[in-house]
């Protein structure tokens, strides 16, 4: 197949954009592939093709909210399925191109009026906006701010075409974010795109990338260790004003930074500077694992790191002896104490579980900013589906790997083969579902209390354990991913070729397929979790009766209706691979018939109906009660029929048998008197003579 856009009259899309593959736009999508898009109506306004990938779904949120656009910011302009690339599905945003070059193609100090009105200035207008809509922007970031003539303003990328922050380096996100899995950061709030914009605004100022060259798990350690401003500057001056107002984007709680209309007045921002309290430094270290502690920030991450290592030292109480004696923090003490002992008593869950529970809540306790930590893996609630999706992927997740990034999906923070660093694909599946299963969410999120609005958080985590709890493909891991991700299509094999993303093109593609393999089961459990997620409950009924077991050809019937469903809602065409596919395992529901002239007028109007391919006429004539009554009635009067004649013959045999029985008796009798009669006259012709 040609790459060319022109070849295939889907790749055009929302009517209006044609996808050029062959001309790729290397520094136009921060990091996510790039490609020039033709907009036939002749526009005058440029744009280009953001290309999703398949486990690392895009915004659904924001690709909605955005369709009126905001000055100064890429917008989506349209999004669909467009032309494939080495043979792969190809789902793509449409946005505006940037005008001018990234920031980090040539980066050099920036003076601090130019830093004030071309960067901070319209950044913070793009943000206040975004906040009036509830949404956030999470990729501020050197390579995705576009600077087209000096004198004019930045000009801010697109970041709708992944997870939130997926491919933000760990310098421009906040510790406890970057502690993340990248798929797993969350929506997160505009203050965390604050925070960003004051990591972009030192890099400017000191006209380099601050802690470059450093590694990831190297960056969170130095920014809990020495606080984040201190970290990102690395100790060199910033411009007077800058100082202050970056000072304050980088404060740890996002209630102390300034809110994006402040930032767009400077005194506002340096007003807005709250004194950060360093860290209680202890008298001496603390070791967890290979790491150093001296406070409950770097404590706290140590704990999330290894957890292994950290439930040990809570469980023989080495650490509640240094938080006493080392910390001066018997507050912090007691409160583990205290979940030890909760932990003791608890005999309704099993060890490995109540060990992860615990450390969990050591966690929050010690730093109430930090994610839930399980078991090595870190992630904000909302982050679960993403990271759902990535979970799916061979590798454990899409390969995000970039100059942006400097880490790969399958090594999440960079750690080799410690830490987080031994996530893999089955791995993370099985924590995502303990998270599920044990409602963490709710836990984690009561232990921070004030920190975010506890109920809703634990009614979230019941409604996403009910549906892991469901039996079959109707629930489990698949159906709770498709839930949480609209826009992420099926990955079932059988579609690895085809981007499906709704029921409505799920008809056609698997009638493909039945066509071309009909001996594929169609409906397995990923395409059946698919339909039930997606269907808005229209074939929930349907799908559930799937995993009921019972006769073959119930679950044949169970699928037809299924089918039919999908056809008759969704694609009122033609489906001829469907009904061969279903014609060819319905001999079990032919041999129901008990007349065989029946049986064989149902099988030849079988044959029919299958080549004009509609469903519902064999779902109509292979489930029809009413002609099964009749049939049933027709067999059980030709039972009763056969079961009188059998009792007539029986009565007859029986009939014969005592007949047979008299005459010889009869015979015998007869024959004695004649015996008799013969010796009596015997007797007498010897008397007389």
């Amino acid at each position: 197949m040609s790459d060319r856009p022109e070849s295939d009259p889907r790749a055009i899309i929302g009517g209006q954009y044609l996808v050029d593959v062959t001309n790729r736009l290397p520094d136009a999508g921060g990091g996510v592939p790039a490609f020039a898009a033709i907009n036939r109506r002749g526009s005058p306004v440029p744009a280009m093709a953001l290309r999703v990938d398949r486990y690392a779904p895009a915004r659904p949120r924001s690709l909605t909210a955005l369709s009126v656009g905001i000055e100064g910011l890429l917008t989506p302009l349209e999004h669909g399925i467009g032309p494939p690339i080495d043979g792969q599905p190809g789902y793509y945003v449409i946005c505006q191109a940037p005008h001018g070059t990234p920031l980090s193609s040539e980066l050099r100090p920036w003076p601090e009026p130019a830093l004030i009105e071309f960067v901070m200035r319209p950044i913070a207008l793009v943000l206040e906006q975004l906040q009036s809509r509830g949404l956030t922007h999470r990729g501020i970031r050197l390579n995705n701010v576009f600077h087209g003539h000096p004198g004019r303003p930045v000009t801010l990328g697109a970041a709708w075409a992944a997870p939130p922050a997926m491919h933000q380096p760990a310098v421009y996100e906040t510790p406890h974010v970057a502690l993340c899995h990248p798929a797993a950061r969350g929506e997160g709030r505009i203050a965390d795109d604050v925070y960003a914009l004051g990591v972009l605004l030192a890099a400017l100022a000191l006209g380099r990338v601050p802690m470059d060259g450093i590694d990831h798990r190297a960056i969170l350690h130095r920014k809990f260790e020495v606080g984040d401003f201190n970290a990102v500057t690395g100790g060199d001056r910033l411009p007077p004003i800058m100082a202050d107002i970056v000072r304050g984007m980088l404060a740890e709680d996002p209630e102390h930074r300034p809110n994006p209309a402040m930032l767009r007045d400077t005194v506002g921002a340096r007003g807005r500077r709250v004194a950060a309290r360093p860290p209680t430094r202890a008298q001496r270290p603390f070791k967890i694992g290979a790491m150093t502690v001296w406070n409950t920030k770097t404590l706290a991450l140590a704990m999330a790191l290894d957890p292994v290592e950290a439930i040990d030292v809570i469980l023989n109480g080495t650490l509640m002896y240094w938080l006493r004696r080392g910390l001066s923090d018997s507050g912090l003490a007691v409160k583990l104490e205290e979940l030890v002992r909760e932990q003791a008593v608890d005999v309704a869950t099993d060890k490995e579980t109540s060990h992860s529970l615990l450390v969990m809540r050591a966690i929050a306790d010690t730093d109430v900013f930090m994610p839930l930590c399980w078991r090595g893996l870190a992630i904000f609630p909302d982050g679960i589906g993403p990271a759902l999706a990535a979970a799916w992927s061979s590798t454990g997740g899409p390969p995000v790997a970039s100059a942006a990034m400097g880490q790969t999906e399958t090594d999440p923070i960079g750690m080799g083969q410690t830490g987080m660093g031994q996530e893999r694909e089955p791995n993370l599946r099985r924590r995502l579902l303990e998270i599920v299963l044990t409602e963490a969410q709710g836990i984690w999120s009561a232990v921070r209390d004030g920190n975010g609005p506890t109920t809703p958080q634990r009614v979230e985590a019941r409604q996403r354990r009910a549906i892991v709890q469901i039996r079959g493909p109707a629930g489990g891991m698949p159906r709770l991913t498709y839930t949480l991700n609209p826009m992420m299509p099926c990955v079932s094999a059988l579609l690895n070729s085809r981007w499906i993303a709704n029921v409505r093109d799920l008809a056609p593609a698997l009638d493909a397929i039945a066509a071309a393999s009909p001996k594929a089961e169609l409906l397995e459990p990923h395409i059946a979790a698919f339909i039930g997620a997606r269907s808005e409950r229209w074939l929930d009924r349907e799908v559930k009766a799937l995993s009921i077991e019972g006769d073959p050809a119930d679950r044949t019937v169970t699928t037809l209706r299924l089918l039919t469903e999908l056809q008759n809602r969704y694609h009122p065409e033609p489906l001829k691979g469907l009904t061969s596919w279903i014609a060819s395992r319905a001999q079990p529901l032919v041999e129901y018939w008990k007349n065989r002239e029946q049986r064989a007028a149902v099988e030849e109007q079988l044959n029919t109906l299958a080549a004009l391919g509609l469903l519902e006429p064999i779902l109509t004539l292979l489930a029809n009660d009413a002609a099964h009554a009749a049939d049933s009635e027709g067999m059980h009067a030709a039972i009763a029929d056969l079961a009188r004649l059998d009792s007539e013959l029986h009565g007859i045999a029986e009939g014969e048998q005592r007949r047979a029985a008299v005459a010889a008796r009869m015979g015998q009798e007869i024959a004695a008197g004649l015996g008799l009669a013969a010796i009596a006259a015997t007797l007498i012709l010897a008397a007389m003579g």
